[in-house]
């Protein structure tokens, strides 16, 4: 399942997304969610435990002006890789 997270994970109830996961689901960051890549923040600890694939929107993370801040353990995508991924996952789920 891809997972997608628009909202910043202050304002969302991330531990129990995470639970739902498993290792073959992928989480996609995007708009204000790519606010928990943040390097050092409690909530990128959060996602490096979870054994999920991991990608933060690159638009979304510059728009922020966040590239540098983002941990390099989350694969930043484009608007096609986006596409990719929900063409290898059917199944979504927006947070």
């Amino acid at each position: 399942m891809l997972y997608t997270l628009s909202h910043s994970p202050s304002y969302c109830d991330l531990p129990t997304l995470l639970r739902l996961t498993t290792q073959d689901d992928a989480l996609l960051l995007l708009q204000d969610g790519v606010l928990a890549g943040l390097m050092g923040s409690t909530h990128l600890d959060l996602l490096l435990n979870a054994s999920i694939s991991l990608y933060a929107l690159q638009a979304d993370v510059e728009a922020r002006g966040l590239i540098g801040h983002i941990s390099h353990d989350i694969t930043l995508i484009d608007y096609t890789h986006f596409v990719e991924l929900t063409e290898k996952h059917p199944s979504q789920m927006a947070w």
